[in-house]
């Protein structure tokens, strides 16, 4: 059986997650980092010599890094619809996967970090409103390439929207005033139509460490990981 590695609210994690949810894929999750520790044993040394989430194991095979885990699911198990069998379709689920962490996960983390991981008498207005102004400009990027599609690489859902998606959840549910998107937010809420994205992105992020903790093991407990 496959297993996951990871916090079911690690930002890293959830794409992972929610790809193993679309596909319909059975699997473990390992509870792992942060409050659950077990990064520094040696065996997970073997599975990521990083000692970082997300890891996978499926079967014998051992892999790590949150978009390869993403491809390699998608390709084994998905391979002609989530993983597109068109090379030049392919190329661009993969360009726009690179363009997620380069460009688009950046000022949305930090955004989300300025706001919803930090206390509301601490938080900084004008760097908020540089992170909003930063992620509204590369999301304006996505928009114009959305004008004239319904997903990332056109008329279907592929492993290209899976880390947009979750950047995309973060970025709509922060407490500050965005300019319009129209394209990305048409797209987004085609995503909250999924079942596996309301199930395992769409969720409530909590507003201190103990939160968290206690928010990822009422998962755990209620079965829906």
């Amino acid at each position: 059986m496959l297993e996951i590695w990871g916090r079911p609210y690690s930002s890293n994690v959830i794409p992972v997650i929610w790809t193993a949810n679309e596909l319909g894929l059975d699997y473990t999750l390992q509870l792992a980092g942060g409050s659950f520790g077990k990064l520094d044993t040696d065996m997970y040394a073997q599975i990521n010599p990083n000692k970082m989430i997300p890891a996978i194991r499926d079967g014998d095979f051992a892999l790590w890094e949150s978009l390869a885990i993403v491809r390699y699911l998608c390709d084994r198990y998905g391979a002609g619809t989530f993983s597109p069998s068109d090379l030049q379709t392919r190329a661009i689920a993969d360009q726009w996967m690179e363009w997620s962490a380069s460009r688009a996960f950046g000022p949305v983390i930090y955004l989300f970090f300025a706001t919803v991981r930090t206390q509301s008498d601490q938080r900084d207005p004008e760097q908020i409103a540089k992170l909003r102004d930063e992620a509204h400009e590369a999301l304006t990027i996505l928009d114009q390439h959305l004008a004239d599609k319904a997903y990332v690489c056109g008329d279907s859902f592929t492993m290209a929207d899976i880390p947009l998606g979750c950047v995309a959840y973060r970025y709509f549910n922060v407490e500050v005033d965005r300019p319009p998107l129209p394209n990305v937010e048409a797209w987004y809420e085609r995503l909250a139509e999924r079942p596996a994205y309301r199930g395992h992105v769409m969720r409530h992020f909590g507003t201190n460490p103990d939160e968290w903790a206690d928010l990822e093991k009422a998962c755990v407990s209620e079965g829906v990981l």
